[in-house]
């Protein structure tokens, strides 16, 4: 995988297909995989697509619904088998902890690394993981049982030091960190040089945004405004729109929107009923209100 790249590894929704798996998606983010989501056959779809696991220390699962979790014991079992040491976190909603604790304790109780349980709430938002460089804040969305979203945003980057200002004023190295940190020079005779002269403005901060599952949600626009990938679900065409509210799903026209209203860069779809033979139905009913829509098949992967 790329860095900052999102890798589809499975893109059904409950019903998985002969060639597609149930929701599992990899995020890398400045050297390190998450895993969002961990339907059936996850291991094997890490394998097959080449996804480094030894940089995937957090998984995060959006809610209890067995197409998005039951496929973590398995892996967890196939991660020992391949040598892993480091502990894995799990972020999850209460509850995955006690279902799974069992079933670790009798067929994992050999493992050599730990396996932890870090809980949040699904009724508000909130910053549930972060390192130095990457936030990563949960979304309540709306479906059938409480269920989270998440949004992973770097941090703000420091500006840029101009290499020919710094040669210019004979910058000692040991005042980069400050300049870089905002601050203005001063230098040897007492003359302050801007910082606007010395450094140029940071780069954008990298966005991702994982909407699944969800009925239709114009309450999340705010917290996904502007980023740079948004993943939605569109488990239903229009023709099925009866459907997608009796089970709390979307249409790809409703995912649609929703990336049109948060002005996002571009959206991924997937989480597909598997009553669509030919997907290409779920482009032709996003594009026309959000012409950079694009499949998330199985095996994808979409760099931002």
């Amino acid at each position: 995988m790329e860095d900052n790249s999102l890798k589809i590894l499975g893109s059904c929704a409950a019903l998985p297909s002969l060639k597609m798996n149930q929701s599992a998606y990899a995020l890398n983010m400045n050297s390190k995989t998450f895993l969002i989501d961990c339907g059936e056959n996850t291991q094997q779809s890490l394998r097959h697509y080449c996804v480094n696991h030894s940089r995937m220390n957090h998984i995060f699962i959006s809610h209890l619904h067995g197409d998005h979790c039951f496929g973590l014991i398995g892996l967890i079992s196939t991660l020992d088998l391949l040598g892993r040491r480091s502990d894995i976190t799990i972020h999850s909603h209460k509850g995955l902890e006690e279902a799974m604790r069992p079933q670790l304790d009798f067929f994992c109780n050999y493992l050599h690394f730990k396996v932890l349980f870090e809980t949040f709430s699904p009724f508000t938002s909130e910053i549930i993981y972060e390192n130095d460089k990457i936030e990563v804040s949960s979304i309540p969305l709306k479906h059938s049982i409480p269920t989270s979203g998440f949004l992973f945003r770097e941090k703000p980057h420091r500006r840029h030091l101009r290499a020919d200002k710094a040669k210019f004023y004979n910058i000692p190295i040991e005042q980069y960190k400050f300049i870089l940190n905002g601050d203005d020079y001063v230098t040897p005779d007492g003359m302050i040089v801007p910082n606007s002269n010395l450094t140029l403005p940071p780069s954008p901060q990298k966005s991702f945004a994982y909407l699944s599952d969800t009925a239709y949600n114009e309450k999340v626009v705010d917290k996904i405004k502007g980023v740079d990938i948004l993943f939605h679900e569109s488990t239903f065409l229009e023709k099925d729109r009866v459907r997608a509210k009796q089970t709390f799903h979307s249409t790809a026209s409703d995912a649609a929107k929703i990336a049109s209203l948060a002005e996002a860069k571009k959206l991924v779809i997937g989480h597909f009923s598997a009553r669509y033979r030919d997907r290409k139905s779920f482009l032709e009913e996003a594009k026309p209100i959000f012409e950079n829509t694009f499949l998330g098949n199985d095996g994808n992967e979409f760099t931002f």
